[in-house]
This record gives C-alpha cells, structure tokens and sequence, in this order.
C-alpha cells in the first residue's frame, strides 16, 4: 500500500544526482563498446538487451509487463508479459484523460456562475446570492476574486440572506470508495465536489498550504500560516522554537483542525507543507465570502450548502481554460483530484449524476469508441490512487497506438512529462530523469508509483527517427520504485537503430544512482511528495 507521506524538509534539502553522473552512468550501462559488424541485427540486439535490463535484481519476484511498437509500421519490437493483469498506478490517467478528451473534447470549460433570485436594487440584493459549481478544477483565489469584483461592479453592495453554495452538479461522494484511510489527510488525496478550490498555480485542488517558521528564540511557538488565508481550516499550534527538527503537521480525519507539533531550530528557513480540507464546499464558500467582503459586499447571512433555483438571475460568470490546457497540470504533476473530478464531469455529461461509478463505466466506453478492448479492464478511481485497478501494459499500449489517430491527440501528447526537461509544467514528473542521455527531451511519458508497483508508458524517436510506443509496468517487486531500469529501457529505446549496432547482447546493467534521498519518493509519485 502507498507509503504514508512523512513531513519534510524543504525541497532544497533534497538530494538530487547530477545529470553528469546519471547520464554516464545510463552511458556506461547501455552503450558498452561493441564493435560495428555488417551483419548486426539492431532489433535482436535490442530484445536481447531488455530482456538483460528486466533480469535486474531490483525485479526480482515481481511481474514486468513491457511492450514496445513501431508507430510507423505497428510492428511489435518487444514484448515481457504483456497480458498480465497489473496494478497501472498513476498510469491510470492515461486511460482517464484519452476518455474525458473523447467525450468532453479539447474546448470543454468548467463553468462557475454567480446567481440570484432577483437584480439588486439600490445596491441591495433581497434573499440569498449563490455560488454554483461545475467540478472547474482551477478554481484559485485569484478566480474567486474576479467573481467577488464582477458582482460588485454589478451593483451589489449588500445580500440581505446567505451565500449558498451549490454543488449539485455532482453527486455527494467526496472520495472513491476504496482509498486508504492513511493517506486521506495528505494532498495527492484530496476530496471532490463541484466546487473544490485550487490552493496555489500548480492548481492542487482541495487542500490548503500551511507555512511553519520558528520563532526568535528558543522556547518561542513556531509561527503558522494558511495559504490561502481562510477561516474554515483552524491550526492547532503545539510546536515551539527549539532543536531538533521534529515538525509533525496533521489533520484528523472529519474535521479542519490542523496540528503542529514538534520543534524547529531558531533561523531555520521554514517550511511550506499541503494538508487536504474536508468538505471542499465550504472552504469555496469562505474563499468567495472573503472575496466579497474584499470588495465591498456584504453577506447578512452565512455561507450554507443548499442549491440555486432554476430561474436565478445571473449575476457573474467565470469560464476556466479549455480541458487541453488543463490537461497540463493534470498529467504533467500526476494531479490526482484533476483526474478524479474529470471521472464525475463524465458522467454529468452523459447524463448521470456526477458520480465516480457510472463515470468510471462511461471512461470504459469511451475506450472502447478509441478502439481498445476493455475486458479484461478493472477501474476503481481515475487516478491511479486505488489499489483496485488493474490493466495489462498490452491495454496502455493498444491505448498509445491508437490516440495519434484521434482529433485531440496534440494536446494530450503535448500535456505528457518530458524526460531531463526542465520545469514543473514542462518535464514535470520526468525533469530530473534521464539528462544528459539521448531520451533527454525526447522521451514523453506518464509515470506511475504506488508501493510495489511503478510504470512508465508514452512515446519516444529512436536513433534512425523510427516512432515508438512503450509501457512499462513493475508490480510486485521488493524495495524501491525501479525507476532506473524504466529510464534505461527508454534510453536503450532511444537509442535503438534496426541496422547500427548500439549494444551488445551482453548489455543492460541497470545504473545505481538514486535520484532522490526521500524514502518516499521511492514509493510514491515524486510530485506527491513534493520532490520533483
């Protein structure tokens, strides 16, 4: 099961290797002198070195399920267990977006309009002003703001009832049945309804940032802030000024109390960490009351839950950037309430409720209008967070042959992390992965991690031009992720030619540097843990 999240240092305290070191070490594995020979057969060569690559000992006991294609000619290159039935991990977002695509399209916006019952008169709007939410998964401040600035430059200055916030436009189920208890408090958990916020410009929906700093002297309490600022989350502050670092911050299950507890050393840089909010709703109620307030309006009543009536006055609107564009954060930082609020968007569409069940069957048949087989396919949440999911890499890869024949294939290819490309919306959960070797900037991706399970599965150039696909699922392995066999088979693709020798059969060591120093990287998604 996913490793609980620990606190942690800031990510500067991070150790990172340095592209030089695992690019020769990536060098030095893989392209072993091996003399040119007229008669070298560059697709033998290839087979036998990934068959090398998943004999690594960091495999061992656990299933591999890799297939790798031409996308010029749809040969298969390779194939290692392709029908198992696995654990995808945050592999699942693949299938999830190639659906939301299908059915929602590229253009698709997420509304959120501000209504009435009536225009205000002389300033004054009679009865309550309501928030009404379609799951937008941007919803920042800066969004509530410019709603609070529309209404009052609509001439509302006070609401005699309340600010109601309507969320019906899904159902009522914040979380997929099946996620662990253990993991709920931390930000890759976060729950979902139609008007869940987003806390910061990586768009984290529903959760809050809470910054801890020491304070002048030892015996002092550490000083907290929330981010954004809001009153529906509380902080518990237990923690004091003092050595050594011993920083715990939780949130108890059912509640908005947060709890610092530990030390921290005077003149210590501080440190920024996410907790999720229970019921989202309100914290978008708070977030727009303040807003409003901000801006001049004032609400008599309070922020309740409730829905709008059906002949409301509109009174302000925002529409959020097209679904291609949000793809971006989604899968370029392996968003998993993005994800999770495109399963309910689906099935709204379609004519449901907005639930996560009947959308996770409406995902299956956009799949198959794509062109898969969907049988043997099991889908309990859309983020890959659920341990109930299952899929063979033959499915990713049947996914990823068929998608460049679909009408929004370059914005999903476009939104996939970059190998050894710098920045979190550019390389995102690949930018400190194989640098310095032929797949830097080339490899395009979704990775995937979950205790004992990881893959990689997207595109990359081989070193003639020839298209590839690939997947790459590890399930059932001892210790940490194995990443650096998945880097070495897409760098070994990369450098795959069908008529130049680039190895030898004898090829294939797998380089041992690490890529990261915190031991739950090793376990989960790197961007969940804020380490990448």
């Amino acid at each position: 099961m996913p490793t609980r999240q620990g606190d942690r240092r800031p990510k500067s305290s991070l150790t990172v290797t340095t592209p030089s070191l695992l690019a020769a070490a990536l060098v030095a594995g893989l392209l072993g002198a091996a003399p040119a020979s007229a008669d070298t057969d560059g697709l033998a060569d290839l087979r036998a070195d990934l068959d090398a690559l998943l004999a690594d000992p960091s495999l061992a006991g656990g299933t591999s399920g890799v297939v790798v294609r031409s996308l010029d000619n749809g040969e298969v290159l390779y194939r290692n267990e392709p029908d198992a039935s696995l654990l995808p991990a945050s592999n699942n977002k693949l299938l999830t977006t190639a659906a939301a695509l299908d059915v929602l399209g590229t253009d698709h916006r997420f509304s959120t309009r501000v209504v009435a019952a009536s225009r205000p008169r002389h300033g004054t709007l009679r009865g309550d002003l309501h928030l009404v939410g379609t799951g937008d998964p941007s919803l920042t401040v800066e969004v509530f703001d410019r709603l609070a600035a529309d209404v009052a430059a609509a001439g509302v200055t006070t609401v005699t009832g309340d600010l109601v916030a309507d969320d019906s436009w899904f159902d009522d189920q914040r979380l997929p049945s099946d996620w662990e208890e253990g993991d709920l408090q931390y930000y890759y958990a976060p729950q979902i309804s139609a008007l869940t916020p987003a806390a910061n410009a990586d768009l984290d929906t529903g959760v809050v940032a809470v910054r801890i700093t020491p304070g002048e002297s030892a015996g002092d309490p550490v000083t907290t802030a929330l981010e954004p600022a809001t009153d529906y989350v509380s902080v518990d502050n237990r923690a004091t000024t003092g050595d050594p670092w011993s920083v715990g911050v939780d949130r108890a299950l059912g509640g908005n109390t947060i709890t610092v507890t530990g030390a921290m050393p005077p003149g210590d840089q501080g440190f920024t960490t996410m907790r999720t909010v229970h019921e989202p709703t309100g914290y978008a109620a708070d977030l727009f009351a303040r807003a409003l307030a901000d801006h001049g309006v004032e609400v008599r009543g309070d922020a309740v839950r409730g829905e709008a009536p059906g002949d409301a006055v509109a009174v302000a609107r925002h529409d959020s950037a097209e679904l291609g564009e949000l793809l971006v954060p989604l899968l370029k930082l392996s968003n998993n309430g993005h994800a999770e609020i495109l399963v309910k968007a689906i099935d709204r569409e379609t004519g449901g409720d907005g639930g996560w069940e009947d959308g996770l069957s409406e995902v299956e048949l956009a799949l198959t209008r794509i062109g898969l087989d969907t049988s043997d396919l099991e889908l309990t949440d859309g983020s890959g967070l659920s341990r109930g999911n299952r899929l063979s890499a033959g499915l990713l890869a049947d996914l990823l042959e068929e998608a460049p024949d679909e009408p929004w294939f370059a914005a999903w290819s476009a939104a996939l992390p970059v190998a050894g490309v710098d920045g979190r919306l550019e390389g995102g959960t690949l930018e400190n992965r194989m640098r310095g070797t032929s797949a830097e900037g080339n490899v395009r991706a979704k990775t995937g991690t979950l205790t004992a399970a990881s893959a990689l599965s997207g595109y990359v150039t081989g070193a003639d031009g020839e298209s590839l696909l690939f997947s790459v699922v590890n399930n059932g392995y001892t210790g940490a992720a194995p990443r650096p066999v998945q880097d070495a088979i897409a760098v070994r693709l990369a450098d795959f030619s069908r008529t130049a020798p680039t190895s030898d059969a004898t090829a294939g060591a797998v380089p041992r540097q690490r890529l990261l120093s915190d031991p739950a990287a090793d376990h989960l998604e790197c961007s969940w843990v804020e380490a990448c």
